[in-house]
């Protein structure tokens, strides 16, 4: 299955879960993405997932992903790539065992695909 397919996939559970359609852009991200563009902000996800969900242990699971403050941040969660925990429920990559560089591109392809299309809503409602 392609990136594509696991992303409407996905998409189709989250807009059932009244916990992953809460999340949207600012004008304040919106200006942040344009300003930095969109391979600097790939760069800062892969850091986050690196940094944040890749190790096997991460003592503040659950907590280690704000919930504002970056536009990376509102999409792990609205993709529920923001915790060892949702990775686990959402996109079956179990806990306690260091992420692959495979699965850590996975992650980011994800939210990299949720960015786009929300910039893309974005520009239709201009």
């Amino acid at each position: 299955m392609d990136l594509q397919n696991i992303q409407n996939q996905l998409n189709t559970e989250f807009a059932k879960s009244e916990t992953r359609i809460i999340f949207w852009f600012d004008d304040k991200d919106i200006d942040y993405i344009n300003e930095k563009g969109l391979d600097t902000i790939r760069q800062h996800a892969k850091d986050f997932i690196a940094k944040r969900e890749a190790p096997a242990y991460i003592a503040n699971d659950g907590k280690q992903t704000p919930m504002k403050g970056h536009p990376v941040f509102i999409a792990q969660h609205a993709t529920a790539t923001c915790c060892r925990e949702c990775i686990r429920k959402w996109h079956k990559m179990q806990p306690g065992k260091e992420l692959s560089q495979v699965q850590q591109d996975y992650l980011v392809d994800v939210i990299m695909t949720w960015i786009q299309k929300e910039i893309e809503g974005q520009e239709h409602k201009i």
